[in-house]
């Protein structure tokens, strides 16, 4: 391996650890639930109808060149999005990482990433994104600037406003109506319903991963549930919103006629939102990495593999 090579990996890594690449997980399984409901809907013309059908279509048969090419597109959306989203938050939040003790490790305040560069890694992916969009088709490229403003703005809330996680949980919730979008040129209820289930549980998430800087943040008047309300409050909170999360998944099971393939994903994703209330108490913080990482992580893969397997057999 040549020192140009090495030197060139060094940086891909670094940046992979900027953006938290591996935290794509939690939104990328829904917005592969709304492109193959997308993918359905355009075959039969409507998803109650598609799930009636004994012969229903394969999953390989829809995938012609020109659905191969839009999956690859409605990927590199995802992906491009969510790295301006994260790259610029890393760029706005690099004085106060710097006095945080958990986050003064990360590449900015450690002078591994400049901020210019990090900001400049911003814009690019944001024009990129808006590209992709615009080669999906006219919607989806009037709606970037909108989904950018959510997820960029995203960053300034904490300075003003408790409701922070909810924003959080918003630009998240854009994958599987973004995704849906894609393939059909229009909005329906079905992915909208999954929409809302991602905005309560990543806000309810977001909150109990927050519980960590509570302290800190407090004394920087930062804002957040957890400093206004203290900690056993916030995981309340937490919790109401996962059960709303867990009410529009099962809102989507019975508007649409799924099979018992789906209702078990949605046991198996209610299961670990329950585990991951287990595992962190406001006393006792020390696994809520497990709970943010581990279990939500398996809640998202593990629903979007009975969906898509209930929508194919």
């Amino acid at each position: 391996m040549t020192i140009a090579t090495f030197a060139l990996m060094s940086t891909v890594k670094q940046y992979l650890s900027l953006i938290k690449f591996s935290h794509t997980i939690f939104a990328l399984p829904f917005a592969l639930i709304g492109f193959f409901l997308g993918l359905l809907h355009c075959h039969y013309g409507d998803i109650s109808y598609a799930l009636t059908q004994s012969d229903r279509i394969s999953i390989t048969s829809l995938f012609g060149s020109k659905e191969v090419i839009l999956f690859l597109l409605v990927l590199s959306c995802m992906v491009t999005a969510r790295t301006a989203a994260m790259a610029f938050n890393r760029y706005l939040d690099r004085d106060i990482d710097a006095l945080n003790p958990r986050t003064a490790i990360r590449e900015i305040p450690r002078g591994v990433i400049k901020p210019g560069n990090a900001l400049m890694f911003t814009v690019f992916n944001a024009l990129l994104f808006i590209v992709l969009s615009g080669c999906i088709n006219s919607l989806c490229f009037y709606l970037s600037p909108v989904a950018l403003l959510v997820i960029l703005g995203y960053s300034y809330t904490k300075r003003f406003t408790s409701l922070c996680h909810l924003v959080l949980g918003l630009g998240l919730s854009l994958a599987p109506i973004g995704a849906f979008i894609a393939v059909t040129g229009k909005f329906a209820w079905l992915p909208v319903l999954f929409s809302l289930s991602v905005i309560c549980w990543v806000s309810g998430f977001d909150i109990i991963y927050s519980l960590q800087d509570e302290e800190f943040d407090r004394s920087q008047s930062l804002y957040s549930i957890p400093t206004g309300l203290g900690k056993e409050k916030a995981l309340f909170v937490s919790r109401i919103l996962h059960f709303l999360s867990a009410s529009f998944i099962m809102a989507a099971g019975l508007l649409v006629p799924f099979s018992w393939i789906y209702w078990l994903g949605v046991v198996g994703f209610c299961g670990m939102l329950c585990y991951q209330h287990r595992l962190v108490k406001p006393y006792d913080l020390s696994r809520v990495n497990l709970a943010f990482m581990t279990a939500n992580g398996i809640a998202s893969v593990a629903f979007a593999f009975f969906v898509i397997t209930d929508l194919f057999i």
